[in-house]
């Protein structure tokens, strides 16, 4: 559906765009919104001209329908008024739009999102959290907008942990008290101790290292063993979550090993491998370090191991030769940024990730505590993600018991993992990935404040309505008034749902449609306020239900593309 307000935007771009090209200014809807002062500035900048004498020559230029008044305010920004008219056509709009006005796209792309990545044989941890939260939200909203999206759980399942695993079952037997989801953890900690302390147990992980690059049957069938109960450990983990990703997305090291020859070979074919000091190495130019010397990525260690260089190589020359990506996301903390930009500069060099192919790091903070240190246990421990989700669940089926809810038990319970999810979500999605964040149960599951669990409530609020009504609302045609500052203030939040997901995925920020719902959730307080809905009667009463109907199915949507359930009761 392409909107009036869409022609609306695309004139006024027009009118500023024709005084300068390549001007990239943004209209935020709000009843009087600057058209982006600074976008006026920067062009006033480079023309020579007073940033006031540009915003008059664009309002000039303008001959906008819908729009009541235009004019000029403070340095330069341009305050526009919507008429009535204009948005009881936009709502009538969206009320028959099932995606209320975000469009498909019209050139659908393949998308390969690599997210989570904990490691196997070990419990996924705090540590994982935010690649996973903020990764299945970023597939989730790309899915939404129509294009074809591959998720790859890049988990580390290959390499001497896995021999020293291996070797821990073989001497700990295959029988009922062996490896299990169970004591993942306590398996893997008992396997580390013996080999950092008993020379003979680290030289027989050696030699399973070997046979197990070597194809040996019998390491093959004990090494899947540990990586079976593993990856079913970690689906356990993704459900509990409501994250999307399955055991068919799970793409590890392992899956590569048969490529990373190729890989050195290839490049030593391109001219771009450099032996230093025994290893085989790539120097892609503009990486130096603090003395100024090319940085190397390493491809083949000097023991003539891979790392994890050559499985990255390989795996983004499968992920654009066979998968045939458009796109690739690596959704990886921060620290990992130069491998990434080594990696994805060789593999240009090398020519398998063509300028076609959009390649970006996504990055992201930390997960502190309340002490603003990186988020542990009180022993100083690790914290795993089932602690944190099975504590939240606590906390929220408490919150509903003293709010004398009237669902049964089992309805409880169902809800209380409901609200839990969001609290972790939203916490996350709602901060700035670039940013840290402190961890923070009680404030994450809070009913009020800018918290999952609130915007849960508020569209539980507005299905309460309707279910009030005791009857099915047959949604007749509305002749919208907007009479009050409040309804015309959440008819505006309505015209900005497209704009705001729109802009949330080309930045690859959750946290901007978080601050929309968020705002939208407001707007909403405000109208309930000032405009009573059931008590009202006639034509008004209509009106009013079809916004509480929008606004139920703006917050439904927007919740669920970032992966939080939406209630219909609370």
């Amino acid at each position: 559906m392409t909107s009036t307000y869409d022609t609306l935007l695309s004139r006024l771009q027009s009118a500023f765009d024709t005084l300068e090209a390549g001007a990239d200014p943004v209209l935020r809807t709000s009843d009087r919104s600057d058209y982006q002062a600074n976008g006026v500035m920067a062009l006033a900048k480079r023309l020579g001209r007073s940033p006031r004498d540009v915003a008059e020559d664009i309002v000039g230029r303008c001959d906008l329908e819908g729009v009541a008044t235009l004019e000029v305010a403070g340095p330069g920004f341009l305050n526009l008024t919507l008429t009535p008219e204009f948005l009881a056509h936009q709502l009538t709009q969206l009320r028959s739009d099932p995606r209320l006005g975000i469009e498909a796209v019209a050139m659908v792309k393949t998308v390969v999102v690599d997210y989570s990545a904990p490691n196997a044989a070990k419990e996924m941890h705090v540590g994982n959290l935010r690649s996973t939260v903020i990764g299945d939200a970023l597939a989730r909203m790309y899915r939404f907008a129509g294009h074809h999206v591959i998720a790859r759980n890049h988990v580390g399942d290959w390499g001497t942990p896995f021999a020293m695993l291996i070797e821990h079952l073989v001497d700990r037997g295959e029988g009922d008290t062996a490896f299990t989801i169970g004591d993942l953890d306590g398996f893997y900690k008992e396997a580390r101790t013996k080999f950092d302390a008993e020379e003979s147990f680290k030289e027989r992980a050696r030699a399973r290292v070997v046979a197990l690059q070597a194809g040996d049957p019998e390491t093959l069938r004990l090494w899947r063993i540990v990586v079976d109960q593993s990856i079913a450990y970690l689906d356990l983990v993704y459900q509990d979550l409501g994250i999307t990703l399955t055991i068919d997305d799970v793409v590890g090291e392992s899956f590569y090993d048969d490529m990373l020859s190729d890989v050195v070979t290839d490049l030593q074919v391109a001219g771009l491998i450099v032996e230093s000091g025994g290893a085989l190495c790539v120097f892609p130019p503009g990486f130096t370090n603090r003395d100024g010397d090319a940085l190397p990525l390493i491809v083949r260690k000097s023991d003539e191991g891979f790392g994890y260089a050559a499985t990255d190589l390989a795996a983004v020359r499968d992920r654009v030769d066979n998968l045939h990506a458009d796109e690739m996301l690596y959704v990886v903390g921060v620290p990992q940024a130069q491998h990434f930009e080594m990696v994805f500069a060789v593999a240009r060099m090398a020519g398998w990730l063509p300028e076609r192919v959009r390649c970006e790091h996504v990055t992201f903070g930390n997960v502190l505590g309340p002490d603003r240190k990186m988020f542990k246990s009180r022993s100083g421990d690790t914290i795993k993600l089932a602690t944190l989700l099975d504590e939240a669940v606590e906390r929220a089926d408490a919150a509903l018991i003293e709010r004398n809810t009237d669902l049964d038990e089992m309805a409880r319970t169902q809800l209380a993992v409901q609200i839990a999810r969001a609290a972790i979500k939203y916490a996350d999605l709602s901060t700035d990935r670039h940013h840290d964040y402190i961890f923070d149960l009680d404030r994450m599951i809070a009913f009020e404040g800018d918290t999952g669990p609130y915007l849960q409530y508020a569209h539980a609020r507005l299905r309460s309505i309707f279910r009030r009504l005791g009857a099915p609302w047959d949604a007749p045609s509305i002749a919208f008034s907007l009479d009050t500052a409040q309804e015309r203030q959440l008819a505006l939040g309505f015209l900005a749902f497209p704009e705001a997901f729109e802009a949330s995925l080309a930045s690859l920020q959750p946290h901007r449609l978080c601050v929309y719902l968020f705002d939208l959730a407001q707007r909403l307080t405000a109208f309930y306020d000032a405009c009573p809905v059931l008590t009202s009667e006639g034509a008004l009463r209509d009106q009013r239900l079809a916004l509480c109907d929008l606004a139920a199915r703006t917050l439904w949507i927007g919740l669920s593309v970032l992966g939080i359930d939406a209630p219909e009761q609370m």
